[in-house]
């Protein structure tokens, strides 16, 4: 059987091939990563029938998407059928950056492989449906928190998964330590703790602006700074989630870019503002996830940015030492893009990169939701 996987993030898409091979395991037969563009409309379907046409792909027998918001109602990877797309796309409002993206592919697969081939869609909400309610709710009217659904989901999700499960699965003889602070680091960027009864806290919250420092978006921020600005500007709720999705983050700081390499190289101060505020975001969250957790054993960074810059890595672990947490500098330096352990023999709480394998996640979900159904 063949698997296609699709990976539609804020500024990119990834697509997988999958083929299923004896005793349920599965080979990877093709990769691409795509840049997004202005035009999604046209674009998803391009890029498929290039995809299949340079790797000689057919007979898809199953498609996984990713979709970043599912909800209080889509808690589970799902068979797709248009009641399942229009909550989808009721939720856009709360995902911009992905769930129309997300639909876009749903469209494109089912117009380039046919309406036979099988679509699921998996969750990045999901892993975080049973957050504590302490880390769940907001301090807001109960009346209306209930009556608009108004809680922290989490997102990133499946790029967390990954690495917990992967982490475990080196550390399998040491079951007593489980307690786990991971770093999705791309143009969008969250923190999530984990013991062994679960998820404890992750920084996005209702929608995925919530938390560190990203690419184009800003993380937290006063809210009354929120509305002293619409009130000041003139802005309409409209301009403000263009304002605090698109041209905030490292873009908006630096006026330069929100392209991490591109900050890393440049030598103008405004750069080194904007990723100075990035690292300290993020070591700042670390040290509430310690108190969360009390103490940590593992520290796991994945995604772009945290798998291949090591002078982050570097900066984001800068003076750590008090919380048992000492980063080894020749360890990190060769390191970009590859699974290693890159802490001192020292540190009490052992430091990995671990590239995220989203892909094969998404392809074992819906398998699993398919066999099921």
């Amino acid at each position: 059987m063949k698997i296609l996987t699709v990976n539609a993030g804020s500024s990119s898409i990834r697509l997988v091939a999958f083929e299923t091979a004896a005793e349920n395991r599965m080979e990877q037969i093709a990769y691409a990563r795509h840049e997004s563009s202005s035009d999604k409309a046209t674009e998803a379907t391009e890029v498929l029938r290039q995809f299949i046409q340079t790797h000689a792909l057919s007979g898809f027998a199953l498609v996984a998407h990713r979709v970043v918001h599912g909800g209080d109602n889509l808690q589970f990877p799902t068979l797709i059928n248009p009641e399942v797309e229009a909550e989808i796309d009721r939720l856009a409002p709360l995902a911009p950056l992905h769930n129309p993206a997300a639909l876009q592919w749903m469209r494109a697969c089912r117009e380039t492989l046919g309406s036979a081939v099988k679509q699921v869609a998996v969750f990045d909400t999901a892993y975080y449906a049973r957050l504590p309610e302490v880390a769940r709710i907001y301090a807001l009217p109960a009346e209306m928190t209930e009556r608009h659904h108004l809680r922290r989901y989490g997102f990133h999700g499946l790029a967390h998964e990954a690495m917990w499960r992967r982490w475990r699965e080196r550390r399998s003889g040491a079951a007593h330590e489980q307690r786990i602070i991971s770093l999705q680091l791309g143009a969008g960027c969250s923190i999530t703790a984990t013991d062994k009864d679960g998820v404890k806290d992750t920084s996005m919250g209702f929608s995925p602006l919530e938390g560190l420092v990203m690419a184009t978006r800003s993380g937290d921020i006063d809210a009354g700074l929120i509305t002293h600005l619409q009130q000041r500007e003139n802005l309409s709720p409209q301009d403000t989630e263009r304002l605090l999705n698109d041209a905030s983050g490292l873009l908006g700081v630096s006026g330069l870019s929100g392209d991490m390499r591109e900050l890393l190289e440049s030598g103008d101060p405004r750069a080194q503002r904007a990723v100075d505020l990035y690292c300290y975001r993020i070591r700042k969250y670390i040290g509430a996830y310690i108190a969360v957790l009390g103490g940590v054993d593992a520290v796991l960074i994945g995604g772009g940015v945290g798998e291949n810059a090591p002078e982050i890595r570097a900066r984001i672990f800068e003076n750590m030492k008090w919380a048992g947490i000492r980063l080894d500098p020749g360890k990190n330096a060769f390191i970009a893009g590859n699974e290693q352990l890159i802490s001192r023999a020292d540190s009490r709480a052992e430091i990995w990169v671990i590239p995220v394998n989203e892909a094969r996640i998404l392809a074992q979900a819906a398998l699993a939701a398919t066999a099921e159904s």
